[in-house]
């Protein structure tokens, strides 16, 4: 069954963008290979799905304008969040192969894909010829910059934080699949929570560039949080996302993220 589901969701991903994604479906239905048939009202990918066979326009644009000028530091942000944006990847196709919850494989191929997708965008716009553009690389680093998706290794980065906090994801998600619901909440903070001080610094660097990519990830983030919490609280979670409370010095219950309108 394991097997059979993670062929299907690297076949969605590899049409996706060849094809388009025809009728949208919910990311808070449940169930193995069916959705709930019903409307989001709180964190549907509408804004995304416009243009389902590629990046939005704004972003594009700000990816073939001109090159910012970045620090070493902020460069370093990007090959972060590429590795990052690639680990809410991995771990919602992994999550999905255990349970067949849908919020799992619709928010990785519909949404976590194009985040990739932009981020490797940018890693490519600014990558040099001697492999100096990143520094925060720490371990051998995977060659990602022109790889398909679907080629890259599942489960495997070349930043040791990524690399270990995705196999703390993987096995908290194991054990139920409330448990797993719960990991996709403290994916989405955890991007969050990055992308709040990366848009801070590209701002102040004046990269509209980046600032317009990181914006496209973290309207994303907010959409995903609320799926996820969506999906706790008709497990019978009833504070959802908030049940989590602080972990580490991490808040998890944050009602005020922007929410999609019904």
């Amino acid at each position: 069954m394991k097997q059979n589901l993670t062929k299907s969701t690297l076949l969605i991903a590899s049409i996706f963008f060849a094809i388009g994604c025809g009728n949208s479906s919910s990311e808070n239905g449940t169930g193995k290979g069916q959705g709930n048939g019903q409307g989001n009202g709180q964190a549907t990918e509408q804004s995304e799905e416009k243009n389902c066979t590629g990046l939005p326009e704004n972003v594009e644009t700000a990816l073939n304008g001109e090159k910012s000028t970045l620090s070493e530091e902020l460069a370093n942000t990007i090959s972060y969040m590429g590795n990052e944006e690639r680990l809410a990847y991995d771990v919602y196709n992994k999550l999905y192969t255990e349970w067949g919850t849908n919020q799992f494989t619709n928010i990785a191929t519909k949404s976590e894909y194009k985040h990739i997708t932009a981020v490797q965008k940018l890693v490519q716009k600014y990558a040099l010829n001697d492999g100096s553009s990143f520094r925060n690389v720490d371990l051998p680093a995977l060659g990602y910059a022109n790889t398909p998706i679907e080629d890259m290794k599942a489960g495997t980065y070349d930043i040791a934080k990524i690399q270990n906090l995705y196999d703390d994801l993987v096995a908290k998600g194991s054990i139920s699949e409330v448990e797993a619901l719960k990991v996709g909440c403290m994916v989405e903070v955890t991007d969050i929570d990055d992308l709040d001080k990366y848009l801070k610094m590209a701002k102040e660097s004046n990269a509209t560039d980046v600032e317009e990519v990181f914006n496209f990830l973290i309207d994303g983030s907010y959409n995903h949080y609320w799926a996820f919490n969506k999906g706790l609280t008709k497990k019978g979670v009833t504070d959802g996302c908030c049940s989590l409370g602080t972990v580490d010095g991490v808040n998890y219950c944050h009602p005020e993220y922007p929410q999609k309108e019904k």
